[in-house]
C-alpha cells in the first residue's frame, strides 16, 4: 500500500513538473516573439531616419554611403522578418547588428550635422560677398553719376553764351526804317559773354533765321554738326576768342519776299545751342 501511494506521488509529482516546464516554454516563446517584434519595429524606424537624411543630404559621396547602409538595414530586415522567433541565437546576433548599424548612422549623423552648419556660414559668407558686390556696384554707379554730373557741370560752365540780341530793319541806304516795305537788310546785333573756363582759339558762330512759318532763311544751304544731326544755317561768322566779352554784328540781305510776324534767331557755337530770341518784323 505505501509503494503504491509512493508511487501515485511520484506520478503526481512528474506530471506537476512538465507542466511547469510547459509553462516556462510558453513564457519564453512568448517574450522571444516580443522580442523579435519590439526588433523590428527597431529596425523600421532606422530605416525611416535613413529615408529622411537622403531626402536632405547634398553631399554626392554621403549620401551614395547612406544608401549603402538603407540597403543594408533592409537586408537585416528581411533577414529578421524570416527568422524564428525561438532561434535566440540568430535574434541575438540581428540585435549586436542592429547596434553597429547605429553605431554607424550616429557618425553619419554628426558628418550631416558637420556639412549643414558649413553650408550655414557658407550661404552667410556669399551673402555678405554678394551683399557687399552690390554695395560696391551701387557706389561705382553712385560715382559715375557723380562724375557724370560734375562734366555736364563743367561742360555747361564752359560753354559760351549769347546775350543782348537785337534786330534792326535797314533800307537800300542802310538807314534804319520802319517801313517793312522797305526793308532791304537786317541789321543783327549781339553780344558774346565772358567765359575764361571756356578754351580760347578760333571759334565758328551759326545762326538760324527763321520765318514765322518755321522755315530756316539760307543762302548757300549750308549746315552745320548739332547734337548727332546737321542743321542749315542762315549766317556763319568764323571769330578770335580769348575768353573775354565780344561785341558783334552781321547782316542779312534780304532778297526774298519777307513775311510779316514774328521770326527767331538761335545761335550756335561748339555744337551748343548758346542763344536763341524772337523779334518781330512788321
Amino acid at each position: 500500500m505505501v509503494i503504491i501511494i509512493v508511487l501515485v506521488m511520484g506520478v503526481v509529482l512528474l506530471l506537476l513538473q512538465n507542466h511547469q516546464q510547459r509553462e516556462n516554454i510558453n513564457a519564453m516563446a512568448e517574450t522571444m516573439e516580443f522580442e523579435k517584434e519590439q526588433l523590428e519595429e527597431e529596425y523600421e524606424d532606422l530605416a525611416l531616419q535613413y529615408d529622411g537624411y537622403q531626402i536632405t543630404i547634398q553631399n554626392d559621396s554621403l549620401a551614395d554611403l547612406l544608401a549603402q547602409e538603407k540597403q543594408r538595414v533592409q537586408d537585416l530586415r528581411e533577414e529578421l522578418r524570416i527568422t524564428k522567433a525561438t532561434d535566440a541565437k540568430k535574434i541575438n546576433a540581428l540585435k549586436k547588428e542592429l547596434a553597429t548599424v547605429r553605431e554607424i548612422m550616429v557618425g553619419y549623423v554628426h558628418q550631416i550635422d558637420s556639412l549643414d552648419r558649413q553650408n550655414k556660414q557658407l550661404a552667410q559668407e556669399n551673402r555678405a560677398v554678394r551683399e557687399q558686390f552690390q554695395a560696391v556696384q551701387e557706389e561705382n554707379q553712385s560715382l559715375v553719376e557723380e562724375k557724370s554730373k560734375l562734366t555736364e557741370v563743367v561742360s555747361r560752365a564752359s560753354m559760351m553764351e549769347v546775350t543782348g540780341f537785337s534786330c534792326t530793319m535797314l533800307n537800300k541806304r542802310d538807314r534804319k526804317t520802319t517801313i517793312f516795305n522797305q526793308i532791304q537788310k537786317l541789321q543783327l546785333d549781339f553780344t558774346v559773354l565772358k567765359n575764361i573756363t571756356t578754351p580760347s582759339g578760333m571759334k565758328t558762330l551759326y545762326v538760324q533765321l527763321r520765318e514765322p512759318d518755321g522755315e530756316v532763311m539760307t543762302k548757300d544751304a549750308g549746315t552745320f554738326t548739332y547734337e548727332n544731326g546737321r542743321l542749315p544755317y542762315s549766317l556763319k561768322k568764323e571769330f578770335e576768342y580769348s575768353g573775354e566779352q565780344v561785341e558783334m554784328t552781321l547782316y542779312w540781305p534780304v532778297e526774298e519776299i519777307l513775311q510779316k510776324g514774328t521770326y527767331n534767331a538761335d545761335f550756335f557755337i561748339d555744337g551748343n545751342l548758346v542763344g536763341s530770341f524772337p523779334f518781330q518784323l512788321k
